[in-house]
């Protein structure tokens, strides 16, 4: 009941700041703008086109879970300021059934010559408000439904890292959300510039077991990313008999090691106890804490201890062949990245000395070139590093493809993460091999503000070279450039069956 009248209270609240803000219509002409007749949106409805088209029509979604109540409160501001059918809760409406639903319904009118939905589809943006979790899902919506224009996508950060919003401009604070600030990051979504990136394809693979299981723990059932590690059905291409088998993707990272660990314990409290983790400065607090109950500090005194080298054989593609990565004993968590972006907007790749780049023919870490860093760190003193000017972890390559090979007596599991999503893998019990394989999987838009820290290799105003260079000494050994060679593609990104997404970050 409580709750019931804080919500009626917001909206009245919200309903007299919109006729305020209306004044003499120029704001009401202004938000037309972003406005989508109901003619489009809802099956059966009758009208007919308005003019002009509007300039940036959106579609939003927003996890009503994320942020504590801020996710409902902006679920409430973009329903007042645009059309109530255009925006959606999360918690209710698979993203996947609502794209098919409106693409159906444009190209049905385009068919019949309605120029106004045929410029609604080559105009329409997406808005995602959640954590990095629920970002990655609608990334995986968009590539996986392989629509005719797929639109570009900009992220509200909703989450506790925020990571993919950070690394586009976004920002990694929690947004307020009355009318006025909702309707300034409309206008910045409108002046947005698209930007492709990158997607990554994985494969988990491992025998079926005589006893016991080697299936994905999630913390609690949490899943650990919409989008990730889904088994494959028995007509897959990739599925083969006597085998789990395993797919899935991600746009920011994949981590391996401590850091997951953390992440994990994290997730697993939020689950526990959702009601403490009401607001991000609070949930930062709590990780960090765990980080050091979790001895990310003092790594030698506990089970994180474990380095990489001896949990997995790393190989990366190079030249077309399989050849080893060398792992320096010392490191104890490894990261594949996509993004300038992790752990709450840090750069673990940094910006690489000119000659020592040249030497070891590595290049600058765009986010559209086919490859991906790989980074390692030896404990959270390492990590603390990044907060330095020119700070950045062990650098250890650059490729397009990478496989982990775990093998019997490593350890009983390790902790795996993608997009911020983390669980825990068991490994082999018997003489077999657990094997997690990235691969390049084409790319997806997304909307790019003018405070965007990724680079694309295509935008003039990308340098050929960073402007500052560090001179520390590197860890990591010389490698070659890596081959890029596009691989697999994820057959499916959708909510999994009987999750709710109060579970999703």
């Amino acid at each position: 009941m409580v709750v019931r009248n804080c919500k009626r209270s917001v909206s009245r609240f919200l309903v007299r700041s919109w006729e305020i803000y209306m004044g003499d219509g120029s704001y009401d002409r202004t938000l037309r703008e972003f406005c989508i007749p109901d003619y489009i949106l809802v099956s059966g409805s009758e009208g007919k086109s308005v003019s002009p088209v509007p300039a940036c029509p959106v579609i939003v979604f927003i996890n009503s879970k994320s942020g504590g109540q801020l996710g409902g409160e902006l679920l409430v501001s973009y329903s007042t300021l645009l059309n109530k059918n255009q925006v959606f809760d999360l918690e209710k409406n698979a993203p996947d059934k609502v794209l098919q639903r409106l693409y159906a319904t444009l190209e049905t009118l385009k068919h019949n010559g309605d120029d106004f939905a045929a410029e609604i589809q080559n105009r329409l943006r997406i808005i995602v408000a959640g954590g990095d979790g629920t970002a990655s899902w609608l990334l995986g919506v968009v590539s996986d439904l392989k629509l005719p224009h797929p639109p570009p996508i900009a992220t509200v950060p909703l989450g506790t890292g925020n990571n993919l919003p950070f690394a586009f401009g976004w920002g990694k604070k929690n947004p307020t959300t009355d009318i006025q600030s909702v309707t300034s990051f409309l206008m910045n979504v409108k002046a947005a510039k698209e930007m492709k990136i990158d997607s990554w394809h994985i494969v988990m693979r491992m025998k079926a077991p005589k006893e016991g299981s080697c299936d994905p723990i999630a913390p609690l059932e949490l899943p650990h990313a919409m989008h990730a590690f889904q088994r494959v059905s028995s007509t897959d291409k990739l599925n083969m008999d006597g085998y789990h088998t395993y797919r899935g993707g991600f746009w920011n990272y994949f981590s391996m090691g401590m850091d997951a660990q953390v992440s994990y314990a994290f997730h697993s409290q939020r689950k526990l106890h959702p009601e403490k983790f009401k607001n991000q400065l609070y949930n930062q607090s709590a990780y960090l804490k765990l980080g050091c109950s979790h001895g990310c500090f003092f790594s030698s005194r506990f089970q994180s201890s474990r380095n990489i080298g001896q949990l997995a054989k790393v190989k990366i593609m190079k030249k077309g062949h399989w050849e080893d990565l060398h792992i320096p004993r010392s490191i104890r968590s490894i990261v594949c990245l996509n993004l300038p972006s992790f752990s709450g907007g840090l750069n673990p790749w940094g910006k690489p000395n000119r000659k020592k780049s040249i030497y070891r023919d590595l290049t600058l870490p765009y986010v559209d070139d086919g490859l991906f860093e790989v980074v390692g760190f030896r404990d959270a003193w390492h990590g603390l590093v990044l907060l330095a000017p020119n700070g950045h972890g062990t650098r250890l390559a650059q490729t397009s493809r990478i496989r982990f090979e775990f093998h019997k007596g490593a350890a009983d599991c390790t902790f795996m993460r993608i997009d911020g999503e983390p669980w825990k893998q068991p490994l082999p019990k018997d003489d077999d091999t657990v094997v997690v394989e990235i691969s390049h999987h084409g790319q997806v838009s997304m909307l790019a503000t003018q405070l965007c820290r990724s680079k694309s290799m295509y935008d003039p105003s990308s340098p050929s070279v960073d402007r500052e260079e560090d001179d520390s000494t590197d860890e990591e050994l010389e490698e070659d450039c890596e081959e890029r060679r596009k691989f697999g593609a994820a057959d499916t990104f959708k909510y999994p069956d009987g999750i709710h997404i109060s579970q999703v970050s």
